[in-house]
């Protein structure tokens, strides 16, 4: 290993880098395109979902029930239908996502001290957002019933209403939530999207390196001279691995300027273990280069080792706790899980080398595979 010969290698594929103005802004720009695209394009909170009511008791008690759900931030009221036929059109054309049907007789059966059934229906589409939905809608009757169990108790036994209302529910369950106390789920999605981004742009950035060379003919000259293929590696490699590095630091600076993350971590730490993954996903498309001889191929070959993993297997939308056995397993063959558990450390948990050493150890193995595997893949006399 030379390296003079290896700084002119790169120095020689950074001077082609340069020369092609559209190709080296597109290295910067896309990047950055695509945090704020998705930043701002992703989240997961369910809020603001259009209902509409359908009730049929007309009386205070149900219009304070009611009431509950249009005053919540969680819901947004598109008004009162006047029988169930009339929800069917609405729901079917994905006007509401949900409704409430209160039954004759509500406040009349409520005061006589007998149950009384409200049905609520909830477009089941999206599972996810039908879940949510379903959390709500517990969470507001619960806290109804109390009241109304509350009211009871001291009606009927002269009790102080704090005393009441503690009696009507006599264990509480207060929630407290770590590192994201707000449920910022952009905090979340903009951390998890640098992972996301390092790992789409640097690989198809690497993968026309020496594809490029292999179309054009020049890659003759690499077998003629006296360079080895260690060197002729690492100074392809080693452009777009500075490209990607700069890249993490802007995308650093979007996630807590723009997105507002805070960030708690070691910077040090984090930096050194950016370095490692781009050091990855920079491999990653090198690799790609070598196995595939033209430009087309090595693209969609990169989009398959690259975009599937990232999105499915790095708990970007699915925690990895949550997998089936055989989807954990292949999670753990992609560097793209190890560095989010990284960012979100680094960025909400603020927790650094003592706890996530065994993930910046896992990305360096990963890098060292990466690169025995292609190295043992170049050959400098070119396969018939």
């Amino acid at each position: 290993m030379n390296l003079a010969r290896i700084g002119a290698l790169a120095h020689k594929e950074w001077r082609e880098i340069v020369r092609d103005r559209l190709f080296l802004a597109l290295a910067f720009v896309v990047p950055a395109a695509l945090m704020i695209v998705f930043g701002y394009g992703l989240s997961l909170d369910v809020e603001h979902i259009p209902f509409a009511v359908v009730d049929h008791d007309r009386s205070a008690l149900s219009r304070d029930y009611t009431h509950r759900f249009i005053d919540s931030r969680y819901f947004d009221y598109r008004g009162h239908v006047q029988s169930e036929r009339e929800l069917d059109p609405l729901l079917a054309g994905s006007r509401i996502r949900f409704a409430i049907v209160v039954p004759p007789k509500f406040e009349e059966n409520l005061m006589a001290g007998r149950p009384a059934a409200v049905q609520s229906l909830i477009d089941g589409t999206f599972p996810f957002r039908a879940s949510t939905s379903k959390g709500y809608v517990i969470a507001i009757n619960a806290a109804f019933n109390g009241e109304l169990l509350a009211a009871y108790i001291s009606r009927r036994f002269g009790v102080a209403p704090e005393r009441a209302a503690a009696l009507a529910q006599p264990v509480r369950v207060q929630l407290r939530y770590l590192y994201n106390q707000e449920l910022k789920s952009t905090w979340s999605i903009a951390t998890a999207l640098v992972m996301l981004v390092l790992m789409v742009a640097p690989p198809f950035l690497t993968a026309l390196g020496v594809v490029r060379e292999k179309e054009s003919g020049s890659i003759y000259n690499i077998y003629a001279s006296t360079v080895t293929r260690g060197e002729f590696l690492a100074g392809k490699l080693l452009p777009y691995v500075g490209i990607s590095i700069v890249n993490s630091l802007i995308l650093w600076a979007l996630a807590t300027g723009l997105f507002g993350v805070p960030f708690k971590g070691d910077p040090l730490f984090f930096f050194l273990s950016s370095v490692i993954y781009v050091t990855c996903t920079t491999g990653i498309g090198l690799l790609a280069s070598l196995i595939v001889r033209t430009q087309v191929a090595a693209m969609m070959l990169t989009v398959v080792m690259t975009i599937i993993p990232s999105v499915l297997y790095s708990g970007l939308l699915v925690p990895i706790a949550s997998m089936d056995p055989q989807g954990q397993f292949e999670a753990h063959l992609f560097p793209a899980m190890y560095f989010t558990d990284i960012a979100l450390g680094s960025f909400l948990k603020g927790v650094g080398l003592e706890q996530l050493w065994g993930k910046a150890l896992a990305l360096a193995i990963y890098a060292a595979v990466l690169w025995l595997i292609s190295f043992a893949l170049f050959h400098k006399r070119p396969r018939t």
